[in-house]
């Protein structure tokens, strides 16, 4: 594991790389907007996805990295995240762009322009909890990329029956326990591990379905 800081318009991001052996692709990941890059499925996919052939490299953002608490404007993440992708366009293998929530809606705005192939979003934030018609589903639509979103069951900002139907060469794969960042209750028959090795083959198997 290599870490590398990278100037952009909004200050300094930080890629903490997770290297395959002999890589196919490059996934860059991007955190939400309550949260850094210890979320557990970005933990989950950096340990899972290298053995496959898949360098992941997770993305924080400049103002995770100055130590601020509250997120920018989408603009600004936007600026933040731009450069980075651009950069690791340059590894010499396809780069796929995604993150959780809005990490997602970064790589959804951003992705075409950066050069991925596809676009990676976990826990898409469809809309506002108890506000669906505040819609995002026009970012989501609109990447111009293959896209697979993981969505929970039980994410307050929008279960998976809740986005429309997928576009020619974009996925959704439902996960049938946790909340928006996919921690599972007690009482679900599926433990913390099981839903986490869903996701990590869910992302692995459509990754490497791109090449």
């Amino acid at each position: 594991m290599t870490a590398e800081l990278v100037p952009t318009p909004a200050g300094e991001a930080r890629i903490t790389y997770h290297r395959a052996a002999a890589p196919k692709a490059v996934l860059a990941l991007g955190h939400g907007a309550g949260g850094g890059i210890e979320a557990r499925d970005l933990v989950a996919l950096a340990a899972a996805l290298p053995p496959l052939g898949i360098t992941v490299a997770l993305v924080e953002q400049p103002w995770r990295v100055a130590g601020r608490r509250v997120a920018p404007a989408p603009k600004t993440l936007d600026a933040g995240w731009t450069p980075v992708a651009e950069l690791l366009a340059g590894e010499g293998v396809p780069l796929v762009v995604g993150g959780r929530s809005a990490g997602a809606r970064v790589a959804c705005r951003t992705g075409a322009a950066t050069g991925a192939v596809g676009v990676v979003a976990l826990a898409f934030p469809l809309h506002p909890p108890g506000k669906p018609e505040k819609s995002r589903a026009e970012e989501l639509l609109g990447a111009g990329l293959p896209t697979l979103v993981v969505q929970s069951v039980a994410d307050p900002f929008g279960g998976p029956a809740e986005f429309p139907e997928p576009p020619p060469g974009c996925a959704l794969v439902p996960v049938p326990y946790g909340g928006h960042g996919f921690e599972v209750p007690k009482r679900a028959p599926m433990g913390q591990d099981e839903v986490l090795e869903l996701i990590t083959g869910a992302v692995g198997d459509w990754v490497l379905g791109l090449l």
